[in-house]
């Protein structure tokens, strides 16, 4: 997975202060993060999974029907 780009972003890196590194470490993480969250949301198999524990949930099951008759 070495693309050109990022053979350059590793050389690059050696001028860095570790205060600098460490700062784009924490940035990096960061994104990665979101992007493993957002993949998640849109993971529609994922998204069906937690759907199909949810409604096998006692709890989530009682506050549909307090909510339900609430509004009957």
């Amino acid at each position: 997975m070495n693309s050109p780009n990022l053979v350059k972003i590793e050389r690059e890196l050696s001028n860095f202060s570790l205060e600098q590194l460490e700062w784009l470490l924490e940035r990096i993480t960061r994104q990665v993060q979101a992007r493993k969250q957002l993949d998640k949301f849109t993971n529609v198999e994922y998204m069906n999974q937690q759907l199909a524990a949810m409604a096998n949930d006692l709890d989530i099951q009682l506050e549909i029907a307090a909510i339900n008759n609430e509004f009957a």
